[in-house]
């Protein structure tokens, strides 16, 4: 066994897995699993660059994250970076904050790359349910943009597009700094206009209808499983597998996009990082179950730092 650590650092948050990995086999033993809200593409979408006060608290979670790793003596590190990241100018200032803490070079991944590892992480242990049909479409919601992978065994095709929580806040919800509360139907309009649009694309490389499991991913998804099940606080083992159907997402996105800052903040599985944009994440997730035809969403914890962390076992 090898012990590893993986890194997948987004545009809203940065997680950390430690595990054990055996080469011969790829299984992964989890030691630790962490996660914090760095919202690292705070404004990249309208300026290009990552902001240095984004920056700095990055590398802070950095540094905190190598003092775990270095506590658990994991022997390989692979950080990979996605969305915010790719887009931004000044990537290269990223890197070399990155390398100067943990050691190594952040991997600054595709879009088909990162689907190609969400799917890995999400579908492995699936296989152990048999009544979930192949093939699977699996949607990683992010902060700046979602894949869409289709694949049964494995990938049968994959896209990226730019759609994601923090961008589509960002683009159409924030007015002088501050999230619009709630906002207006125009604006709901110009979101929901923005995601047909990326659906399109996304359509043009992978095939959304017809496929027999919808396997959602990431926080937007895992928040919404948290609401609809009305737990008090996150429970990652109530919703891991859990399932969330079509009028369940469409009530909570409603819910959502009508309510103010402090009663999103008030509901007790809600990360305060995700507070001002659940609501956009949310109206991705209802378009793509619209779209899909699915009645219904598998949620699934495991998601691309687990893909990550079975590509270095």
């Amino acid at each position: 066994m090898t012990r590893v650590a993986a890194i997948d650092c987004g545009t809203n948050s940065i997680r950390l897995l430690v595990a054990d990995a055996d080469p011969a086999t790829g299984e992964l033993v989890e030691l630790d699993r962490r996660m914090e809200i760095v919202r690292l593409g705070q404004g990249v979408d309208r300026t290009g660059r990552l902001a240095p006060e984004a920056l700095e608290r990055t590398f802070a979670a950095c540094r905190r994250y190598a003092e775990v790793i270095e506590e658990h003596g994991a022997r390989k590190i692979r950080f990979v970076a996605t969305s915010a990241s790719r887009d931004a100018e000044n990537r290269d200032e990223f890197v070399r904050g990155v390398r100067e803490i943990l050691g190594v070079d952040p991997e600054v991944i595709s879009g088909d790359q990162e689907a190609e590892f969400s799917f890995t992480g999400a579908t492995r242990e699936l296989a152990d349910h048999d009544h979930l049909a192949k093939p699977y479409l699996v949607v990683d919601i992010g902060g700046g943009s979602t894949e869409f992978v289709v694949g049964d065994d494995h990938v049968r095709a994959a896209r990226s597009v730019d759609i994601g929580c923090v961008r589509m806040t960002e683009r159409h919800l924030v007015r002088d700094g501050v999230v619009t509360d709630p906002p207006s139907a125009g604006r709901i309009d110009a979101i929901r206009a923005d995601i047909e649009a990326a659906l399109d694309l996304a359509e043009e490389s992978v095939p959304l209808a017809g496929t027999a499991t919808l396997v959602g991913l990431a926080g937007t998804v895992t928040t919404v499983a948290a609401i609809a099940q009305g737990l008090d606080a996150y429970d990652s083992e109530a919703i891991h597998h859990s399932r969330i159907s079509f009028d369940q997402v469409q009530k909570i996105t409603s819910r959502l996009l009508a309510s103010t800052h402090a009663e999103r903040a008030a509901i007790g599985a809600m990360h305060p990082g995700r507070v001002d944009v659940i609501a956009a994440g949310a109206l991705i997730l209802l378009a793509v179950m619209k779209r899909t035809g699915a009645q219904e969403v598998v949620v699934s914890e495991h998601d691309i730092l687990d893909g990550i962390g079975w590509s270095i076992a």
